[in-house]
């Protein structure tokens, strides 16, 4: 009998490979802390053994982390002294390609509208809260109505950046995106049925997804109803591992606002200067040159970003050498940078987290730097649970100009301070509130003793702090009016306090000077313009680069 020996090395080749495989994978799904199996079906230890890498999750770019000179500016006319270069490390985060859009937000207002009808007396205040403020157009010697009466809602300006946003409405959007998108996440997955937002929206379920609180109490999601609204991965015999956790790879990191380091390593991609690890040149703005007009000859003289080039000239004579906007103008009307991200200087100014201090404090950190840490941790019941705002209640704050805003949705996970106990001997923070922490105030001194209980240093007059901003009062009166009490003490030395926030790029009122992506100012945190904008960030985990790097040849 004849053997085919060809036929035979490719049987066994086969049958080696499947054998191979199947070790593989008995290998990946056993532990090698105990032998156990690990995801046996029949109860244990579960865990996606499967899991490659975070996906990029809607509207983002990645952005891969590495070291540069934050606070490098070419130029620095104001004097302020608050651009000194410290040299940075960050991590590895994603970014909104553009800007968020008039369109993008209206869908949030829309969501906001059905879901939590103004017009039901306790939810009121939800969709008037996110609204934003259209008359931040108005100039009393201008003609601007038209953007008042239609720049947020009008289509022809629906690719436009979104404006008259202060920084917590921004934070605020940035969480219920969140929700939005690791709902869709349980649905493609098979956690729950598909379909189900759309019943949140027509009202059908009686409760809305909370990230937070799916992952903290699943039963309470949806209302309550979670388990009414499992998908296709529930077992009729078996209901362990129902729903998602974070160990099943599935509920992605948080959208957010980026940190003032993360946003201006981003803008000044110097990646694109990289020479092995080196940089070669300087960047002035998000792109490569001197200049804000372009240099390539199927563009030359072409603008590079939308500016005010002098007083009274927003976009220059009309024709070629126009930049193409007199206000905002639609994202990715030019060039990205080296990281693919459009509009980092020009177009609008843009929030970023942190809390505004003149000094970056490199000295302390100088990993993923960033001031305005708060840290809360999950409010407990008596039972044990976890504490959730059932769908009736809503918790409002009013900000310091009268806003009334929606602190925490219905159905959403309550926080609370940490506690000195829960601080307590711990090397790495010690408060939970550490917005302040070594910004050169005497309280930051190690000289300082808050433990003094005299009179004398405990009022404010002699705590002697450098950031003593204006403190503003709203108060309500017994029949709920509001009364507005605004600061007039004499002792007020500054504007800078634990409420300003950073905001960074030059915008279409600014000057090129302002487009330097080093440069940095401030607004409080409750204010909104025309000309600031914002977007948003989530974090990287795993590993820091995304492929595989070859190395040159050479």
């Amino acid at each position: 009998m004849k053997i085919n020996f060809k036929l035979l090395v490719l049987f066994l080749a086969l049958a080696g490979g499947l054998t191979g495989c199947k070790n593989s994978n008995d290998y990946k799904n056993t532990s090698r802390a105990t032998g156990w199996k690990i995801n046996d079906g029949e109860g244990g230890f579960e865990y996606n053994t499967n899991f490659k890498e975070q996906e990029t999750a809607p509207g983002l770019v990645f952005i891969e982390g590495g070291t540069f000179t934050m606070g490098k500016v070419q130029d620095d006319i104001m004097h302020d002294w608050n651009n000194t270069p410290t040299q940075q490390h960050i991590q590895s985060f994603y970014m909104d390609e553009t800007e968020v859009t008039n369109l993008m937000y209206l869908e949030y207002l829309d969501w906001l509208k059905k879901v939590f009808p103004p017009g039901t007396p306790m939810y009121e205040n939800i969709y008037s809260g996110a609204l934003p403020d259209t008359m931040v157009w108005r100039n009393r010697l201008g003609n601007n109505e038209v953007m008042t009466n239609n720049y947020l809602r009008h289509p022809a300006y629906a690719e436009y950046p979104v404006v008259g946003i202060n920084w917590v409405q921004a934070v605020q959007f940035s969480e219920w995106r969140t929700d939005r998108v690791n709902e869709l996440q349980l649905e493609k997955e098979g956690f729950i049925t598909e379909g189900t937002k759309n019943k949140v929206i027509a009202g059908e379920v009686g409760g809305t997804f909370s990230t937070g609180t799916y992952l903290m109490n699943p039963r309470a999601a949806y209302g309550g109803n979670v388990d009414s609204l499992q998908g296709r991965r529930k077992k009729e015999e078996d209901s362990t591992n129902v729903y998602a956790k974070l160990t099943s790879g599935v509920i992605l990191p948080g959208y957010r606002l980026p940190t003032e380091a993360e946003w201006e390593y981003a803008a000044i991609a110097i990646v694109g200067n990289r020479e092995y690890n080196n940089v070669r040149g300087r960047k002035k703005y998000p792109w490569d040159g001197e200049y804000t007009r372009s240099s390539k000859k199927s563009a030359k003289g072409d603008q590079l970003a939308n500016f005010k080039q002098g007083r009274g000239d927003y976009g220059g004579i009309a024709g070629w050498s126009d930049d193409g906007a007199d206000i905002t103008t639609a994202v990715k009307s030019y060039p990205p940078n080296d990281f693919g991200l459009y509009d980092m200087a020009g177009n609008v100014a843009e929030w970023v987290a942190d809390v505004y201090r003149p000094i970056v404090d490199d000295e302390a950190n100088d990993f993923n730097y960033y001031r305005g840490n708060v840290y809360t941790k999950t409010a407990i019941n008596d039972d044990g649970t976890v504490e959730v705002l059932n769908p009736d209640e809503v918790v409002y704050d009013t900000l310091p100009n009268g806003k009334i805003i929606a602190r925490n949705l219905p159905g959403s996970v309550v926080t609370t301070p940490i506690t000195e106990e829960d601080a307590y001997l711990r090397p790495n923070f010690s408060t939970s509130d550490n917005r302040n922490y070594r910004d050169g105030d005497s309280s930051s001194s190690r000289y300082f003793d808050r433990f003094y209980d005299g009179d004398e240093a405990t009022t404010e007059s002699n705590t002697h702090k450098m950031y003593n901003s204006p403190q503003h009062k709203i108060e309500r009166d017994s029949a709920g009016n509001m009364i507005r009490e605004y600061d007039r003490s004499n002792r007020r030395t500054t504007m800078i306090g634990d409420d300003v926030r950073v905001y960074k790029g030059g915008s279409w009122r600014d000057r090129a000077y302002w487009l330097d992506p080093a440069q940095r100012r401030f607004m409080a945190q409750y204010m909104a313009t025309d000309y600031i904008g914002f977007r948003c960030a989530m974090s990287r985990v795993g590993s820091k680069i995304k492929k595989k790097r070859k190395r040159p040849r050479g």
